[in-house]
Formats: structure tokens, C-alpha cells, sequence
């Protein structure tokens, strides 16, 4: 390390991000800091001086995957500095501390002092404790009560912007680490929320997708849920057309909640609501803080609030203990439910967490069979609910350009985030500037994702 500077200015950074929308706005942050103290940003194939993985932990599964691209960093280029950050340094810095693929670990409270950092691991030119500095480059997750500010001052997309608005997780579901890996829940200032989507309405965002480790919790930190008051806050802000929510919990859609939300006009009538099972034996066992019956409460609420609303969740399949019985009773809860998407995940132990240690364990192959069902039925239950649009017209947010079996289309979503393409033979192609709110006319599908106009 004798040969390197004293800073990062002038060096190349590839930076690879695993794992969910919280990471990706986090490693957006990182990539401009990184930028305005003179980094060039490369891509991960390309030999660079420095590698910073952001890694995922919410499964053992995840936890290889982070540690393959650690590995697969130090591969490209022996000579670099590779850089373990987020999730899987705090839930397993040993681990971290004794990987020789490994030069400098930071935690997910320092990620925006990642500059700051990779200069002091610069100037000690190999004279530091350890790699964490001597502690400064990750703290105690988990007893911490400070929100770690982060802005984006770059459009990431062309049109959307994702929003960070809490961190930490107070819910210790039985089967996930994450509260361990991201502490408690920590909300941002509200007025450094307003700042930062006024700042992005400046370079072209259009639409803001509110995100966090558990959105409900939005507040309650400092007394009291806020969720609701800030997206009535974010709708003032002139130039933002349209507000979406991330993952939130069915407790939060309370119906005086519920009413207050559907007076905001720019709030998107889409909503993930966190289900996992349709079960209330399993619910119980995954320490989840609802019943089916409280689940399917909020979904008539929305329902009877919202035109069409579209309604996504997660399913867990497999879950240990879980019998054909007790898979039964969720498959006809969610059939009847009919959500627009599901997302299906095969139960993974998670060392460290209460469900890896119960009994009854499943195999793949029965978990396999069972997401296969659930898989089948949203194939179905998506195709029917984009259909009911064809012939209808719709306000699209143009996003991008992309190209379909070789030939070019514009793609956008509409509210309730239906992906929408136009071809490049149609006048709607040429005469649409990205970002622009149109009317369209749905006229079918181009394939079972998107609806064509």
C-alpha cells in the first residue's frame, strides 16, 4: 500500500449492490459522493482501484452471494482495495474481519462518511488496528438511535426518484435478521425529506417512491406514526405528480388512515401490502402481528377507498411446520384475495433467527411444489387485472427506451404501476418526451408484463 495516494481523488470505484431498494438508494448516495471527491466510476468488469460491494444478509443464500463478489473483486485486481459494506459486515464482522479477500469493512451507519473513510484507510497506508479502523468505520447497530442522513442530489432514473425515509425494524418477525443488521427504527427529519424531493423536482423527478426498513413505523420514534402526514406534506411540493408507497404493513391501513389517503390525489393507487402466509397457525409461528382476517379487513378498506386499486404482497412457502393444511388454507385465502402480483419466496433458514432453529424443517422439493402453485396462480391473477385496462386510457409516465425482439419501444407505468410500451412505428414514440404525463388508449399486450398503446 506504500505506492497508493493519499485520497481518493483521481482513483477508479466499481461499485456492485446486492439486495433490496434501501441498498440501491444508499449505494446511489455513495456513487455521487464518491464522484464529487474526483472518483471515476467504473463498472465491476472493468480493473478499478477500489471495489465497494454493498451486501445483503436477509438469507444465508444472501450471505454467499456477498461473500462470492467480495472474492470476485479481489480476483479482478489483486493490488485493490476491496470493501465490504452494509448488512453482512454487521451481522457477520468475524467473519468479515478474518476474509483476506477483505481490506476495509464499514456498517450501514457510516456508509455516508464512505469518503471520509477510504481517505483515512489511504492515509495509514496499512497502520491501522484492523479493518474496521479501530472501530470508526461500523458501529453497534443495535444500539444506536441516530438516523444516518443521506441525500440524493442526482436523478438516479429518468423520471422516478426512491426516497429513504427510516431505517431499523422494531418487529423481530421469527424468521428475519434484518432488525439485527439495521438496528432500531430510526426516522429522518421530515424537512429533510421535503428538501431532498424539491431538490430532485429540480432535475426532473416527476415521481417518488417513499422506501425504509418498515415504513409503517415512520415517527414512532419520536412519538407518533407520521407516514400519512408526510406523503400530505410531499403532495404540496409543485412539480411531484405522483407518490407511491413501498412495503407497508396492513395495520397501518387504519380507516381513518385509509380516508386521509385517498383525498391526496397524487398518491398512487398501489399498495404492498406485507402478507407472508394466509395462515394464522403459521402468521403465529412467524411472529407476525396480524391475522388473516385483520389482512383481508385492510384490503376492503383500500378497495372501497380506491378505484381498482393494485394490491401486491409476499408469500412465504414452506415455512417449518407449515402443513398441507395450513398451505391450503393460505392458497385459498390469497386466490380469494386476488392481488394483482405475489411475490413467492421459498422459505431459507437464516442462521442466527428463531425459525432456523425450529423443528420440521421442509424440503425443497415440497417447497418448491407449493411455490409452483402460488407462482401459477399469479401468473394468472396479474394477466387478468392488466387486461381489464385494455381499451381504457390511462395516464402513463414515460421512463425510458428499451428494446423488445429487436425492435424499440418506450416504456412507462401508469398509477397503479401497470408497465406500459409504445413502438417506435407508433406517432405517440416520436411525439412523447420522457417524463411527460400522456394520455393513452390501452390497445393490448405486447407480452404477459406489458400492456401496448
Amino acid at each position: 500500500m506504500n505506492n497508493t495516494p493519499n485520497t481518493v481523488n483521481g482513483m477508479k470505484v466499481a461499485m456492485h449492490n446486492l439486495g433490496c431498494k434501501v441498498n440501491s438508494y444508499e449505494m446511489d448516495v455513495m456513487a455521487i459522493r464518491l464522484r464529487e471527491a474526483g472518483c471515476e466510476i467504473v463498472q465491476f468488469t472493468d480493473k478499478a482501484d477500489i471495489y465497494i460491494i454493498n451486501t445483503c444478509t436477509v438469507t444465508n443464500i444472501a450471505d454467499r452471494k456477498s461473500r462470492q463478489m467480495l472474492h470476485k473483486a479481489k480476483k479482478e485486481n489483486p493490488d485493490s482495495i476491496v470493501v465490504a459494506v452494509g448488512c453482512y459486515v454487521e451481522t457477520g464482522i468475524d467473519g468479515v474481519k478474518k476474509d483476506e479477500c477483505i481490506d476495509l469493512a464499514v456498517g450501514n451507519n457510516k456508509k455516508s462518511e464512505i469518503v471520509e473513510i477510504l481517505n483515512s484507510f489511504l492515509e495509514a497506508k496499512g497502520d491501522f488496528e484492523d479493518k474496521t479502523l479501530g472501530g470508526t468505520s461500523i458501529i453497534d447497530i443495535n444500539h444506536t438511535n441516530v438516523y444516518e442522513e443521506m441525500t440524493l442530489s442526482e436523478m438516479p432514473e429518468h423520471t422516478r426518484a426512491y426516497i429513504k425515509i427510516q431505517d431499523g425494524c422494531n418487529q423481530f418477525c421469527s424468521y428475519c435478521v434484518i432488525p439485527y443488521a439495521r438496528g432500531r427504527v430510526r426516522s429522518r427529519e421530515m424537512e429533510e425529506v421535503l428538501a431532498e424531493i424539491k431538490g430532485l423536482v429540480r432535475k426532473g423527478c416527476k415521481e417518488v417512491v417513499l422506501t425504509g426498513i418498515h415504513i409503517g413505523s415512520y415517527g414512532v420514534d419520536k412519538g407518533q406514526p407520521m407516514l400519512v402526514d408526510l406523503v400530505e406534506k410531499i403532495a404540496d411540493i409543485d412539480g411531484i405528480e405522483r407518490i407511491r408507497l413501498g412495503s407497508v404493513e396492513p395495520r397501518l391501513v387504519s380507516p381513518e388512515n385509509t380516508k386521509r389517503l385517498a383525498a391526496i390525489d397524487k398518491l398512487c393507487p398501489h399498495f404492498h401490502l406485507s402478507l407472508q402466509s394466509g395462515c394464522d397457525s403459521v402468521l403465529k409461528r412467524m411472529n407476525r402481528h396480524y391475522t388473516a382476517a385483520e389482512f383481508e379487513e385492510s384490503v376492503r378498506l383500500l378497495r372501497e377507498a380506491f378505484d381498482r386499486p393494485a394490491i401486491t404482497t409476499d408469500v412465504i412457502v414452506g415455512f417449518p411446520g407449515e402443513t398441507e393444511e395450513e398451505f391450503e388454507e393460505c392458497r385459498a385465502f390469497v386466490e380469494e384475495i386476488n392481488f394483482y402480483e405475489m411475490h413467492v419466496f421459498k422459505y431459507s433458514p437464516r442462521k442466527g433467527t428463531v425459525a432456523a432453529g425450529m423443528k420440521e424443517q421442509l424440503t425443497d422439493r415440497e417447497k418448491t411444489a407449493r411455490s409452483e402453485v402460488l407462482l401459477k396462480m399469479t401468473k394468472e391473477q396479474s394477466e387478468k387485472y392488466r387486461s381489464s385496462f385494455i381499451g381504457e386510457t390511462v395516464g402513463v409516465l414515460w421512463e425510458d427506451c428499451e428494446e423488445i425482439k429487436g425492435k424499440n419501444y418506450i416504456i412507462g407505468h401508469t398509477d397503479r404501476y401497470v408497465r406500459v410500451a409504445a413502438s417506435e412505428d407508433s406517432p405517440r414514440f416520436k411525439a412523447t418526451v420522457s417524463g411527460e404525463i400522456t394520455m393513452e388508449t390501452i390497445s393490448g399486450f405486447l407480452n404477459p408484463e406489458t400492456l401496448l398503446v
